[in-house]
């Protein structure tokens, strides 16, 4: 299973926004975005910040989808892939991308509040903590489907991790596309999410516009 191992704040830094890569420090006084004031990474950042320079279609292009593919914790690999995939499908291309993306288990797991960044989501998930209907699953680039519950399983239920996190369930405010019951540690796909729930901050035409050169 590859994923990038490096420092995931210079991300942030590199794409000139949080992304929000490392959960709940992203919002705590800590995060290197806010103390380096969100300029690039590397020997030339600082000075960097204060260049001008218009961005060609193709850079524009370029640093959107090295922006989703940070989001969501993907290689290129696995992202041409998700785009091959997305334009088999009927309907916009960039909005079934999208879509296909915020389906991935490792992201809907996040989403339902059983973690607190989507890279905690991926490890629980490839570590076996979560059962799809009823089945162990551990792909966290499974695509979930509407009407598929997704669980903790019960065993990994009794570990302290999980009975923390159980208390906060009820208070997690789930997207309308999916349901949770907090108690029961159990959760479902309700529906496709429509282009106004995905993440705004994307422009899916970009990408659909890089790949499709």
């Amino acid at each position: 299973m590859a994923r990038y191992t490096g420092p995931v704040c210079k991300l942030c830094r590199r794409e000139g926004e949080k992304l929000f890569l490392k959960g709940t420090r992203c919002y705590s006084p800590k995060c290197p975005f806010e103390r380096k004031r969100g300029y690039p990474p590397g020997e030339h950042g600082w000075t960097a910040r204060f260049r001008r320079r218009r961005q060609s279609d193709y850079a524009l292009q370029l640093r959107e989808k090295q922006k989703a593919k940070r989001i969501y914790g993907m290689l290129e690999r696995q992202m041409r892939r998700f785009y091959r995939e997305a334009t088999r499908l009927s309907g916009v291309t960039g909005e079934n991308l999208l879509a296909l993306l915020e389906r991935r288990l490792d992201n809907v797991v996040y989403r339902m509040g059983f973690a607190d960044s989507r890279a905690q989501a991926r490890q629980l998930v490839a570590h076996g903590h979560f059962f799809v209907n009823g089945r162990r699953v551990k792909a966290p680039s499974y695509i979930a489907k509407p009407e598929d519950e997704i669980s903790v399983r019960p065993a990994s239920r009794k570990r302290t991790y999980f009975k923390n996190r159980a208390d906060t369930l009820d208070k997690t405010a789930v997207v309308d596309w999916l349901s949770l019951d907090g108690p029961e540690m159990t959760g479902r796909v309700l529906r496709v999410p429509a282009r106004e729930e995905l993440d705004s901050t994307l422009n899916d035409q970009l990408i659909v516009e890089y790949y499709s050169r």
